[in-house]
């Protein structure tokens, strides 16, 4: 599912709210999300799963196309682990 179906999917389902204001709801959450996780914090839906950062040390990579040695540089990535019960909905 891509977001723009999301949007639409929810506009559907909220027959009072226009899809611009469903676009507005979409994009502010995911925004907060990925705001918290700048700031290091952790994002917990339950029953969804929650978003973290992980860190990831500075290596020696290859160019693929040369094969050069290319430096790296440290950071941090997200992280999702699914929760309970999308694990089991997962699994039926």
């Amino acid at each position: 599912m891509i977001r723009s179906e999301l949007v639409q999917l929810l506009a559907n389902d909220n027959p009072d709210l226009s899809p611009r204001e469903v676009e507005r709801i979409v994009a502010i959450f995911f925004d907060t999300i990925s705001q918290h996780l700048a700031e290091g914090k952790r994002v917990e839906l339950r029953g969804f799963g929650a978003f973290s950062t992980r860190a990831r040390d500075a290596r020696i990579g290859r160019n693929p196309r040369t094969g050069d040695p290319v430096d790296v540089a440290a950071k941090q990535v997200p992280y999702f682990k699914p929760g309970k019960e999308m694990r089991q909905r997962l699994n039926v």
